[in-house]
């Protein structure tokens, strides 16, 4: 074949496209089960930080396998909800409050001495991209115990500071209910009040950011509120 011609150029081409799309396609069908047990590590870290758990699963040598036998130790159970606040058995760690209205995922955490928590988890949008995060009620589902909250692609130094442990541990001790009204957690622009179990402060110069949150934090609340109530009275 001429080396210099259209027709040789063309097979060359497409011979090099078809090569490395394989050569891609096998590396990402390779990888997927590793970048999927990452993402599951990931998430069941979250749930397990909001309840103040797995707080060096940084500093491990095998963060995956610490992170799941610290899931397994210390989540109990998990289960669906209706909106009703009725407990449907079901596969919790795989629903996603996004992309579920009608059934939503909640843990139980047992501490080590016996304490109860209600993990659940919130999901909203935020100025650039999703912002999720979880927290985790005293067995009142009222109180929080410790909150957990992540973001897609806030402002670095602005918006994203809610992803910061200074950030999230304002929520610890505050309420979402007021004589029995839910109430959700308020994020105040210039601060929330000395004393005010139902807000946090804002982010300062992120505004938008700060907004989301509340929205997504009341959203996400509210939907559990028949559980909470249920909880309440037995």
């Amino acid at each position: 074949m001429n080396t210099n011609s259209n027709t040789y150029t063309f097979v060359y081409a497409a011979l090099l496209v078809i090569i490395v799309a394989a050569g891609l396609a096998y590396v990402a069908g390779s990888l997927k089960e590793r970048q999927q047990s990452n993402i599951d590590t990931e998430k069941r870290l979250n749930i397990l930080n909001s309840a103040h758990l797995a707080m060096d699963a940084n500093k491990v040598s095998n963060k995956n396998d610490y992170v799941a036998a610290q899931f397994e130790q210390y989540i109990t159970r998990a289960y669906l909800v209706n909106n009703r606040g009725e407990v449907i058995e079901g596969d919790a760690f795989a629903t996603e409050l996004k992309h579920q209205s009608e059934l939503l995922p909640l843990f139980e955490c047992t501490l080590d001495d016996g304490t109860l928590l209600y993990i659940v988890p919130c999901y909203g949008q935020g100025l650039w991209g999703p912002i999720w995060g979880y927290l985790a009620f005293k067995d009142d589902c009222n109180t929080i115990y410790g909150a957990v909250i992540d973001h897609q692609g806030e402002t670095p130094g602005l918006g994203a500071e809610i992803s910061t442990e200074k950030y999230t541990r304002q929520f610890i001790g505050k309420t979402i209910f007021e004589n029995e009204k839910f109430v959700s957690i308020a994020v105040v622009k210039g601060g929330a009040k000395p004393g005010d179990k139902h807000a946090v402060d804002a982010v300062s110069g992120g505004t938008i950011t700060s907004n989301a949150l509340q929205n997504l934090l009341f959203a996400s609340l509210e939907a559990y509120v028949p559980f909470f109530n249920l909880k309440s009275k037995q």
